[in-house]
């Protein structure tokens, strides 16, 4: 199916509910808990969900919601993630990424990092333009939910979220994680050059003299910054 046929199946205003609750779960979501959260019957949220999968917009599979397996389980349910694959339409017809990659390739090959992530900085403060930096994980939701992020609160105290890259101390309380990363197809190619030019924009965007701080703390299938409240906001 062609991108511009898959977008389209997102105009019914149902079928578009139903995506944004499974695109934002991180997880596999049954019908019927997306039924429920897009208030609709779960025979029509079940043939709507299949449609967004025949679509390439959602991945299905099956398993047993319950937990438990062997005689008395129960029959294994249908389950929805977000796809991983990318669509997108321009008209007329535009590469940019082509262009991002090649970019992305020369800054690498002529150690242009330090250049790149000081460029990303001043970017980051002409986006947040006039507006101070942000005062707390709330503010900073906003601000990476308007960008694409898709924004959400983690435990610091998790796996993930306990530590930074060198093993330094984390934040006690939530961070902000976020499941999108705008970036993501030169993350892939280009990660450290990529990822740090990321972290500089956040740092501009959300300011570095504030109670919140952006750091590195990579985590498969998801952004690769973590924003946390600062050292200096705990003490």
């Amino acid at each position: 199916m062609k991108d511009i046929d898959a977008i389209a199946v997102l105009q019914d205003p149902v079928r578009r509910r139903l995506y944004e609750y499974v695109a934002a779960q991180g997880r596999e979501v049954g019908r019927n808990e997306a039924a429920e959260a897009a208030g609709v019957a779960r025979t029509l949220a079940a043939h709507h969900l299949d449609k967004l999968a025949e679509a390439g917009l959602l991945e299905s599979g099956s398993r047993r919601l319950t937990g438990r397996s062997g005689p008395g389980a129960g029959r294994p349910a249908k389950v929805y993630t977000r796809a991983k694959a990318e669509r997108s339409v321009s008209l007329p017809a535009r590469d940019y990424r082509t262009a991002a990659e090649l970019l992305a390739e020369a800054a690498e090959e002529a150690g242009l990092d330090a250049g790149l992530r000081a460029a990303a900085s001043r970017r980051g403060e002409v986006l947040r333009g006039s507006a101070a930096p942000c005062a707390g994980l709330e503010g900073v939701m906003e601000v990476l939910a308007a960008r694409g992020y898709e924004p959400y609160l983690a435990d610091a105290g998790s796996p993930h979220g306990a530590e930074g890259p060198e093993g330094e101390a984390g934040a006690v309380g939530p961070v902000v994680r976020m499941r999108n990363c705008p970036f993501h197809a030169l993350a892939q190619h280009f990660p450290p050059l990529v990822c740090g030019m990321n972290l500089a924009l956040l740092e501009g965007l959300l300011g570095t003299d504030g109670p919140v701080r952006a750091r590195m703390d990579a985590r498969p299938g998801e952004c690769c910054v973590v924003v946390e409240a600062s050292k200096n906001n705990n003490d």
